[in-house]
């Protein structure tokens, strides 16, 4: 890749390295400088621009993310669009991010310009979750470089999963001794029950015993008898040698001790045992606590069905040091701010217009390929990652309807549709769930709009970085549809007249990300018979 100062007059079609405000123009960085930019610099008095410009075997950033997210991406994740070459990963499962650190650290070595960062291994994730994003630094890369990562990643069959959490019956013993207090271990009771329904399972029931071999082994084999998938062990004593009670509970129960102790702090004292595929845990005395301890980071592995042996125990020590940590979250409890996650992005397609400059004909119920502008438009919607899809009609709403029969949509019937454009923006608005970050506005008559381009401008959407408002764009010319985020639909929700909420990016450009499109779909709206006539040619020509 070419990098440097340019002059202005070699600079078409090379990418801005970095962003430029001239003439009320926010030129931002990564733009793909045409010719009428270049005129915009020219009259602004720019001589010279910084840009980048790739050479043969080179690979665009976004590619190359694309590409080693496809490798990296395994069971139970999703990966965003790429954008500005990065590509994040997101849980598809409430469970564990599943990688080999070494792996990683092997594959970040291989070329500084291919960076991937990720949650602590066997880290417990929510569904759409972040777990892990892969960064292009430059511009492009070399395709060298990318293959050698690729294939590393392909020599052991993937880099992340996740592991969900599978639904267990959890079997719990409590032991007591003289002075032992009952809601001491009816505080138990409560604190292991949160942590058993965090990951997804139950607790069967509890029995509390006399600290002794005969009670405990008898309580033990009573849970494994109603079918208990796990059994949890809490002594009033703690454990001090694989001699001692709990441990010879176990084996009189007919199981055996797989491993004593592990090197994290707190849960030194913990105890991994088995009678044939149930696992049975003799706790430490800091699983009576909600803050997070080493029978967390046991208990969530065999919730998953990962494999827990020596091994994996004694290579916890590494991060192990949980006693000063105050910011640790309790099991289901965040600290601080959210974990980063997959925005939630609905669509609202406006259809419920009059065509009036159509003349007799409804635009959206034309057909092209065999089927309406409208059903070709919410098809693309669909196979994109916007949900809920919601429809706003009005002009022949019951055949609009029937247009969209059998598919994944939310009606919204708009009484006032002659009054204009802003008033279906309303209705969809005011239909939405309100925990949606943003919303998608698509026109009911833009048939070439593809699910890719959809879910390019979702991928850019990052109002935390200033990307509250995302538009598509070619060539430097705005298109549809645009995507806002969440403070913005009051505003939007008052606009009146046939007109959207197009003024609102004029007003809010410091939010505004223009996201360049390969395609002219984001472009082709269709108002006029000539429009649709030049589509409809276009489409029987190219046989779609």
């Amino acid at each position: 890749m070419k990098f440097g100062e340019t002059p202005l007059d070699d600079a078409a079609g090379a990418i801005l390295a970095h962003g430029l405000s001239v003439g009320g123009t926010r030129l931002k960085k990564g733009r793909v400088l045409s010719g009428a930019d270049i005129e915009t610099l020219r009259g602004a008095g720019v001589e010279s621009v910084v840009v980048a410009r790739l050479e043969a075997g080179d690979i665009g950033e976004d590619e190359a993310a694309g590409r080693v997210a496809g490798a990296a991406t395994g069971e139970h994740l999703t990966a965003s669009a790429p954008f500005t070459g990065r590509v994040n990963l997101f849980a598809g499962e409430h469970g564990l991010a599943v990688y080999d650190p070494a792996l990683l650290d092997r594959l970040n070595r291989i070329d500084e310009a291919i960076t991937i960062a990720a949650l602590p291994a066997c880290h417990m994730v929510e569904a759409r979750q972040m777990v892990a994003t892969i960064k292009i630094i430059p511009f492009a890369v070399p395709e060298a470089a990318l293959d050698a990562v690729i294939a590393a990643i392909g020599e052991t069959g993937g880099l992340f999963r996740v592991a969900p959490f599978r639904r267990h019956s959890i079997g719990l013993v409590q032991t007591e001794l003289p002075g032992t207090r009952a809601q001491v271990l009816d505080k138990t009771v409560e604190v292991l029950r949160h942590r058993i329904e965090g990951v997804g399972s139950r607790l069967a029931g509890e029995t509390r015993c006399r600290h002794s071999v005969v009670e405990v082994s008898a309580a033990i084999e009573h849970w494994l008898a109603a079918g208990c998938d796990m059994v949890l062990v809490s002594g009033a004593s703690a454990i001090t040698d694989r001699r001692d009670i709990v441990p010879a509970a176990i084996e009189a129960a007919g199981g055996a001790i797989e491993h004593f102790g592990m090197p994290v702090d707190p849960g030194n004292l913990l105890l991994v045992g088995r009678r044939g595929e149930v696992p049975i845990l003799g706790l430490p005395g800091c699983a009576r606590s909600p803050k997070q301890n080493g029978f967390d980071w046991v208990f969530q592995r065999l919730a998953a069905g990962l494999p827990v042996d020596r091994d994996t125990v004694m290579g916890l020590g590494a991060g192990g040091l949980l006693t000063e940590i105050s910011s640790r979250p309790q099991p289901r409890q965040a600290a601080g701010a959210p974990a980063p996650r997959a925005p939630r992005i609905a669509a609202i397609i406006l259809a419920a217009g009059q065509s009036r400059r159509m003349g007799p004909v409804n635009k959206l119920l034309a057909e092209i390929g065999g089927q309406p502008i409208i059903a070709a438009v919410a098809d693309a919607v669909l196979a994109s990652r916007a949900r809920p899809v919601v429809a706003v009609v009005g002009h022949q709403a019951d055949r609009v309807r029937a247009a969209l029969a059998g598919r994944e949509i939310e009606f919204v019937d708009n009484p006032d549709y002659a009054g204009g454009l802003s008033t279906s923006l309303r209705h969809g608005l005011l239909a939405l769930p309100a925990e949606m970050d943003g919303a998608l506005v698509c026109l009911g008559d833009m048939p070439r709009v593809t699910p890719g381009e959809i879910d390019r401008l979702i991928a850019a959407f990052d109002p935390a970085e200033g990307r509250a408002i995302c538009v598509p764009t070619v060539r430097g010319k705005r298109g549809n549809p645009v995507l806002f985020a969440r403070r913005f639909f009051e505003q939007m929700a008052a606009v009146s007249g046939d007109v959207g909420a197009r003024h609102i990016i004029g007003e809010a450009p410091e939010l505004v990300c223009e996201v360049e499109m390969a395609g002219i779909g984001v472009l082709d709206d269709i108002d006029t018979p000539r429009a649709l006539a030049k589509v409809l040619d276009e489409a029987g020509k190219s046989g779609a």
